[in-house]
């Protein structure tokens, strides 16, 4: 039997030990939700709860008027942005690793270059740019200035300089032209860069507080992040409500997690492979 060294034993007993700090505010959110108010204030820190209810989640979705109209923003605001990411991100890496035409090397220099420049500078041109084209206050101010994103253009660039020549060749003789090859050959065997990417991305969208807060000034139109931050200050402690609307913001990045995780890993190999 192998010898289990003192030094290992104390680094996992540090690992679970933080494991748990980390852990256990979001099952005391998760337990929380589904207590009663009266339980939350009087049971502690306590995670189980005696009497699980789902009055709070009933609560949120039908007697305040505007949460559900939060979550229905949120996701169709994270899904638009990201399928227009995945389509344009991924053109774009594959127009710099396989095209040839002028300025190309020059264009990717530029993309560097804008990977450099922290995104909080982009915000006051970004919202001049916005209210020149009267788009305030309006769902294409959130979606059209993140259609594009510089990182995963160089991501995809990456995968697609790897990606064997000879099955777009193949493809190109039985006749199938440029966007052919890229829509029917390249992006379903890039699923794994593609999954990656729109995970980070649809979290990014998902979890955007400061451009709704920015752009947006009709109630109606919140995103969840920014109707969260309204729904507490409404209910104030009344923590079984807000503990509930907060499971519903981090349920949907759950859950993708859970349907791409294998993309997810095999993107962060490729990446690491790189």
């Amino acid at each position: 039997m192998k010898k289990i060294k003192p030094s290992r034993v104390i680094l996992y007993a540090i690992l679970i030990v933080y494991a748990v700090i980390t852990v256990y505010p979001f099952l005391w959110a998760l337990f929380a939700s589904i207590k009663p108010y009266s339980e939350i204030v009087g049971s502690g820190l306590s995670l189980l709860p005696s009497k699980p209810t789902l009055d709070n989640f009933n609560y949120i979705f039908t007697q305040d008027p505007l949460f559900p109209k939060w979550v229905v923003n949120s996701i169709t605001i994270a899904t638009l942005g990201t399928f227009l990411n995945v389509i344009f991100n991924s053109m774009c890496g594959y127009a710099l690793a396989r095209l040839h035409f002028p300025g190309r090397k020059t264009l990717f220099l530029i993309v560097l270059v804008c990977i450099m420049v922290p995104a909080q500078i982009l915000l006051i041109p970004n919202y001049l740019i916005m209210k020149q084209l009267g788009l305030l206050d309006s769902y294409s101010a959130l979606i059209i200035p993140s259609a594009i994103n510089f990182s995963y253009i160089f991501m995809m660039r990456q995968f697609f300089i790897s990606f064997p020549k000879e099955i777009e060749e193949a493809a190109e003789l039985d006749g199938l032209n440029r966007l052919g090859i890229f829509f029917r050959i390249v992006m379903p065997m890039a699923r794994a860069s593609i999954g990656t990417q729109a995970i980070f991305v649809f979290l990014a969208f998902w979890n955007d507080f400061m451009k709704p807060l920015l752009y947006i000034t009709s109630q109606e139109k919140y995103t969840l992040t920014l109707g969260l931050q309204s729904f507490q200050s409404q209910h104030a402690t009344q923590w079984n409500y807000i503990m509930a609307a907060a499971v519903v913001t981090i349920l949907p990045i759950v859950v993708m997690y859970i349907l791409l995780n294998k993309y997810f890993m095999k993107g962060m190999k490729i990446g690491g492979d790189k």
